[in-house]
């Protein structure tokens, strides 16, 4: 699916960085952007590769991460719609120290950091949401990592579950979650192996907490899961 005649400053206005930008700044930014389209499985940046803006996911899905040594893929992120990624080496001016891969057929805006340099310069309120979005991109990374040192496996992959529906159940005390991605990357997310995350599902499914079909979950008591041991 691709939109040829998709104004980029249609999607920009969507972004809650741009929310508060009149016609004519949306005009200035998207004439810094370029619209990408990546198939699934292909690379959008390679680590290394330097930093000349950020990107905003429109369609699709990004995982960000980094393979060791040892061959072994470390999946940091998952950038989904309305999501972006690279503010961060933008503002440093240092190459990206993750790379970004397709995990679906996907439709990018990359904005230019010339565009957004000249918006911060002109736009104080501007600058305090890109401050605000860093930093709840740092706030997620420290509870990353307190996740990683302080919470076992089982806890890992139940607070994933609660927060990747992230609503209040609309009746009853059941969900359903549709797994973003598949299993082995979701691992990877919670610094799990793939044979620890299937069995911790597998612990769940047993304890008549969740139902698991493919990538679809149901939490079939969301308070005795939430408070699972």
């Amino acid at each position: 699916m691709r939109h040829a005649d998709l104004k980029v400053q249609a999607f920009l206005a969507n972004l809650p960085l741009f929310s508060d930008f009149g016609e004519e700044d949306l005009e200035r930014i998207a004439a810094g952007s370029s619209v990408l389209y990546v198939e699934k499985g292909r690379v959008v940046v390679q680590r290394g590769d330097p930093c000349v803006g950020f990107h905003a996911v429109v369609y699709g899905q990004v995982k960000l991460g980094f393979t060791s040594a040892q061959g072994a893929e470390k999946v940091v992120d998952i950038i989904g719609p309305r999501q972006t990624f690279g503010e961060a080496l933008m503002f440093l001016e240092r190459p990206y120290i993750v790379s970004a891969t397709a995990l679906a057929d996907s439709m990018l805006i990359h904005v230019g950091k010339n565009a957004v340099f000249a918006e911060i310069e002109g736009d104080p309120g501007f600058a305090r949401r890109m401050l605000a979005g860093l930093s709840r991109r740092l706030h997620g990374l420290v509870n990353d990592v307190e996740a990683y040192s302080l919470r076992s496996g089982a806890q890992r992959v139940i607070g994933y579950l609660l927060r990747e529906n992230g609503d209040e159940p609309a009746g009853g005390n059941t969900l359903s979650v549709t797994l973003p991605t598949n299993k082995n990357i979701i691992a990877s997310r919670l610094n799990l192996t793939p044979e620890h995350f299937s069995r911790i599902l597998h612990e769940l499914a047993s304890a008549a907490l969740i139902e698991v079909e493919g990538r679809n979950v149901r939490i079939l008591d969301v308070e005795r899961l939430r408070n699972y041991e």
